[in-house]
């Protein structure tokens, strides 16, 4: 009589399994056909110099004979990011939190924080090599919490002030502080929109410690020896070293989202996507 009963959570299992295969199935068709359009449509069929796109087998064989010191200068570069992530992120949040505060004092500041945001990077590079010092790691950090500030300041600060009404009156018909309304209602409803923004910066932040790069540093730097290797001709490992930056930011991304997982656990967003 039981049987059924224990056949079920199996069946949800493998329910749970096919509807996850049938996601990722047609991002796993796209990558196999260009994959394929890589190695041979492109070179063959479209007659694709070496020099804009050397061949997917070619590539992949720099990427393991040269693996060491390619992964080595991704955690080099990695570590500035990761700096970088951490200090802009850190201050975006604050900076949010005071702004949802203080209402005022957030219509004086974010005109200016938008103005900072337009800011090319690519101006503000050599600016914070000579703030900082050209082999500075420090600099490819500011470069990169630049980057990663205005994102994760607009959705935290959205979060922030999308509370309900309702929960809002609830907590003052508790005569709550204002402290504790932000803690027990306004933070925890910013998580999903913070979530959201540090998932994406991690990205951002990759992206800024190798645009620093290009502006001098050190030559441990994934930037450095991609921008030497082009200088030389040797497009293979140029190309090598984009894979490596690519890799360390989808794992870098996929790092934060567990973390969403276990932080908003008993948000129904995440229950859905778990169920």
């Amino acid at each position: 009589m039981t049987a059924p009963a224990e056949r079920l959570p199996r069946r949800t299992s493998l329910q749970r399994a096919g509807r996850r295969l049938r996601e990722w199935l047609p991002a796993a068709v796209v990558f196999g056909l260009g994959i394929v359009a890589w190695q041979w449509i492109l070179p063959d069929l479209l007659h694709i110099e070496r020099f804009l796109l050397p061949r997917f087998s070619a590539v992949m064989s720099t990427f393991w004979t040269e693996r060491g010191d390619l992964w080595s200068a991704g955690w080099f570069t990695f570590k500035e990011a990761l700096g970088g992530w951490v200090i802009g992120c850190a201050a975006a949040s604050l900076f949010a939190l005071v702004l949802a505060r203080w209402r005022p004092l957030g219509s004086a500041l974010i005109p200016y924080a938008i103005a900072a945001n337009a800011v090319p990077i690519v101006a503000f590079a050599p600016i914070t090599n000579n703030w900082f010092g050209l082999l500075s790691p420090v600099s490819k950090m500011v470069i990169a919490g630049v980057l990663c500030f205005f994102p994760v300041m607009v959705n935290a600060l959205r979060g922030l002030t999308s509370v309900q009404p309702a929960s809002l009156e609830l907590m003052r018909s508790y005569a709550a502080s204002e402290r504790e309304t932000f803690r027990r209602v306004r933070i925890p409803t910013s998580l999903p929109f913070l979530f959201t923004a540090l998932k994406l910066t991690t990205v951002l932040a990759m992206i800024g410690a190798i645009v620093g790069d290009y502006f001098g540093g050190s030559t441990e730097a994934l930037g450095i020896q991609i921008r030497a290797k082009v200088g030389v001709s040797d497009y293979e490992y140029s190309w090598a070293a984009i894979i490596v930056a690519s890799l360390i930011g989808i794992a870098f991304y996929g790092a934060v989202a567990i973390v969403e997982r276990l932080v908003l656990s008993w948000h129904p967003s995440v229950r859905r996507r778990s169920d």
